[in-house]
C-alpha cells in the first residue's frame, strides 16, 4: 500500500553527503523547503535529513558553512521500509515533515509527506460521493459497532466508519460514519431515530 503514497526520488530534491551546509541552505531557501533528505556520495543509500532550522542556528552561531551536511544531519534512524504497514507509517511520520522510504537494501526510494498522509485521511470521508457525516457518541459497550452498522445497513450502505477517543475514555468513544448521496432527509431521520432508540447519541451532523 505504501508504494502508492511515495513521492518518487525522481520527483524530489535530494542532496548527498558531499553537499556543504551553504549549498543545502541555498536549496532550502530557493525551493522553500523545511528539510532535505541526505543520500550517500553515490546518491543511493539514505544517510539522514538536514533541517533549515538547524542551518539557521549554525549560521547565527558563526559556524563554518563549508562543512559537510553530515555535521548537522538528523533523523538517521527515522525511515520506513516500503513494505511496512499503514499503522507503522502513522507512528513513523509523527512530528516529521516527511519520512524517507527505503527498500530492503537501504536504497532510497522517495518520501511520504505528512500532507500526503493527511490527504489519505481526508479522502476516507469520501466527500465526492458522500452526503452526510454523523458523529455518534457511544458508551463503549461490547458490540456497539456491530449494533450501529446493523441499524444503518437497514437503510443504506456505509461509505466509511472511523472511531476515535479524544477524551481517552472508552465510555465516550466517538464513531464517525459517512453516508452516501442516496440518503435523503427522510431516510436520514429514520436512521438517527433508530440509533437514538438504541442509545447512540448524535453529537454532530455534517452535510457534505
Amino acid at each position: 500500500m505504501l508504494e502508492s503514497l511515495v513521492k518518487s526520488r525522481d520527483d524530489i530534491i535530494t542532496i548527498t553527503s558531499n553537499t556543504t551546509l551553504q549549498e543545502a541552505l541555498d536549496i532550502l531557501e530557493t525551493e522553500n523547503l523545511r528539510a532535505l533528505a541526505i543520500l550517500d556520495a553515490d546518491g543511493q543509500m539514505f544517510r539522514g535529513v538536514i533541517y533549515k532550522m538547524h542551518l539557521y542556528k549554525h549560521l547565527a552561531n558563526k559556524g563554518d558553512m563549508t562543512d559537510s551536511v553530515t555535521s548537522l544531519m538528523r533523523n538517521m534512524t527515522k525511515f520506513i521500509n516500503v513494505d511496512a504497514s499503514f499503522f507503522d507509517l502513522i507512528f513513523a511520520l509523527r512530528d516529521l515533515p516527511f519520512i524517507s522510504v527505503l527498500d530492503d537494501q537501504h536504497h532510497f526510494l522517495g518520501i511520504i509527506t505528512s500532507n500526503r498522509l493527511s490527504e489519505v485521511f481526508e479522502n476516507s470521508w469520501t466527500p465526492d460521493v458522500g452526503r452526510y457525516v454523523m458523529t455518534l457518541l457511544t458508551d463503549g459497550d461490547r458490540g456497539s459497532l456491530e449494533k450501529i452498522t446493523k441499524i444503518i445497513a437497514r437503510y443504506t450502505n456505509i461509505l466509511s466508519l472511523v472511531t476515535f477517543d479524544p477524551d481517552e475514555n472508552i465510555r465516550t468513544t466517538r464513531v464517525v460514519v459517512t453516508l452516501p448521496n442516496a440518503v435523503d432527509e427522510a431516510r436520514l431521520s429514520k436512521i438517527i431515530r433508530q440509533l437514538s432508540r438504541r442509545g447512540f447519541h448524535l453529537e454532530s451532523l455534517e452535510h457534505l
